[in-house]
């Protein structure tokens, strides 16, 4: 299963997306027969893709934050022990 082929969901693997609702609609009875096998492999492979330059930005981001968590937790310690 894949999820669901919306292009704005899924930028990166448009292009394929098309391609594979394109076969789906041209071959209606030869897509249970393997007709679009290929096109299946290639986005499932962009999928991929696309989830590991997400899951890479959103550590990024994580660490970003994270950083920024520990700046303002120092802050705060270091304030109340000068009260």
């Amino acid at each position: 299963m894949h999820p669901p082929l919306t292009l704005h969901r899924h930028p990166m693997c448009a292009e394929i997306i098309e391609e594979f609702q394109k076969c789906h609609l041209d071959h209606p009875i030869g897509k249970f027969f393997g007709d679009c096998t290929d096109l299946k492999i290639k986005l499932d492979r962009c999928f991929r893709q696309e989830k590991a330059v997400k899951r890479k930005a959103n550590f990024e981001q994580s660490k970003k934050l994270r950083e920024r968590l520990e700046a303002l937790r120092k802050e705060s310690a270091e304030a109340e022990a000068k009260c």
